[in-house]
Formats: structure tokens, C-alpha cells, sequence
């Protein structure tokens, strides 16, 4: 089951955004006055179709692109004016697998948190401990180019994690892959959501949402549409799932899974 948020003693938002603009030089508003707000420790889950702007939100939030206007905090810490300490509380998993070919499993683990200030006897230390616990100690001496498409996906979690984030962004991490590793995947994030880290995922796999996340965003045309957990988001779209809650909302409830046996039997 998806862990919820706390609710005791922590205050301060993992990822508070007010009044979020990106526009582009050229003109297009990828987003339009966002509002999101993320718990210490919460598991949650952004979903929107191609283009909706998840990835600029991600960028926005981790310095990859500057917001036009707006405000972002990590843990309290402003994003723009107080990059360092916001940057250092974040570990971001990428869709695209941009890892250094010529360096070993060990080598990008280990200069990774090197640039986070990670001492060696420490960065040693969280490289065995991740190594163990992504299945890749066998691999510490490949070179990265040599890995399989799964251990490089293994790799690219693990490398966000080793300066110990308080916030993981997982920006479709399980794309591509098999089940067994989608499986493995969902167990290893779990189990870091419940050491207690917050987690914000972006996926095009409802049932993953489903699976992992307390609540989930709806964003498309660069806005926030609703938020909520499945079982809500379903409800106020008036259907019985999360997905055709977000079929409802990109305009495709023809393709509801529910339709499937009528239309046969009509045809029949």
C-alpha cells in the first residue's frame, strides 16, 4: 500500500511551489501559474500526457531551467536564490540515461558524491551499501556502456540516492523496462519512501501511480487540473479509476477499458 504523509511535527513542505511561470524566448508558456505543495515524506505522483509539463517542472525545481516568474522551495530553501541548499537536498533519477560511458559502476557512484561533498571514507562506504542493495556489486568494475538497459536504470536510482537526498524525483523511472525489473523497481523505491524520504514520481503507468503513490496531480496544458488520492481523483471525474479518471481528462474516455466488452458484444 502507498505510504501517507506525515502529519505530527513536520512542517515544512519537501517542495512548495506558488505561482509557477516557464515561458520559453520564443513564446510558449509551458507553465501557466502552477500551485503544488509535497509533505516531508509523502509519496507523490504527477501525471499528465506528452508535453502537459512535467519535465519542466522537474527542471524548474532542480535548477535545470529557470522559472520566468514564481516561487520554488525545497525544504524551505528558495531554488533560484538559495540554489546550493536546495540543490543538495534533491536526488534526481532522469527518463534519459545520462551517465558517463568511459567510468565504472563504482566511479559514477562515487564522483557523484564526490561533487556533493561526500567525504571518501563515506562515499565509500554508501557506494558498497548501494551497490548491495541495487543487486550491482558484481558490476562494480564494468564500465557503464557494458550494463544491460535494466542495471544502467538500477544505476541511475542508485546514483540519485548516494548523497542520502531528502527528495528523490523520479521522472519516469521505470520506462522501458521489464516487469520483473518494474517490480524490483517498486520495491526499492517503497523501501526508501519508508526510510523516509519524500518521493515525487512522474509516470505514464497509472497502475504504478496507483500502486506507490498517497497522492497524485493531474497536470495538462501546464496546469494543475486536480489533485488528490486515486480513489478522489476518481470519484470527482465521476468514473471508477484512476485511469479513466485521466482518460476523462486528456479527452479519450472512448478508450476506457470499460467499454471494450460492450463494443465487442455490440459488434457481435
Amino acid at each position: 500500500m502507498p505510504s501517507s504523509a506525515p502529519s505530527s511535527a513536520r512542517t515544512t513542505p519537501a517542495l512548495e511551489i506558488t505561482d509557477l511561470v516557464k515561458r520559453y524566448p520564443n513564446g510558449t508558456e509551458a507553465l501557466k501559474g502552477v500551485s503544488l505543495e509535497i509533505a516531508d515524506g509523502e509519496f507523490f505522483g504527477l501525471l499528465g500526457p506528452n508535453g502537459a509539463g512535467k519535465s519542466t517542472l522537474i527542471h524548474c525545481s532542480t535548477g535545470l531551467a529557470g522559472p520566468t516568474s514564481g516561487d520554488i522551495r525545497v525544504f524551505g530553501h528558495n531554488a533560484v536564490s538559495d540554489y546550493r541548499a536546495a540543490r543538495e537536498a534533491v536526488g534526481l533519477a532522469p527518463q534519459e540515461l545520462n551517465i558517463d560511458w568511459f567510468l565504472t559502476v563504482e566511479e559514477t557512484l562515487d564522483f557523484h558524491g564526490g561533487y556533493f561533498g561526500m567525504t571518501k571514507q563515506d562515499r565509500k562506504e554508501r557506494v558498497d551499501e548501494l551497490l548491495e542493495s541495487f543487486s550491482l556489486t558484481e558490476k562494480r568494475n564494468d564500465r557503464t556502456r557494458e550494463l544491460s538497459g535494466g542495471m544502467k536504470r538500477r544505476l541511475i536510482l542508485a546514483r540519485a540516492l548516494m548523497h542520502r537526498p531528502r527528495l528523490l524525483i523520479l521522472d519516469e523511472p521505470t520506462a522501458g523496462v521489464d516487469v520483473e525489473l518494474r517490480l524490483e523497481l517498486w520495491h526499492y523505491v517503497r523501501q526508501v519512501n519508508l526510510e523516509g524520504t519524500t518521493i515525487l514520481l512522474t509516470t505514464h503507468y497509472l497502475e504504478e501511480a496507483e500502486q506507490l503513490c498517497s497522492r497524485i496531480a493531474f497536470i495538462n496544458g501546464g496546469e494543475i487540473v486536480d489533485q488528490g488520492s486515486s480513489a478522489e481523483l476518481a470519484e470527482r471525474f465521476g468514473v471508477g479509476s484512476l485511469e479513466d479518471a485521466y482518460l476523462e481528462l486528456v479527452g479519450r474516455k472512448e478508450l476506457s477499458r470499460a467499454h471494450v466488452g460492450t463494443e465487442e458484444e455490440a459488434e457481435a
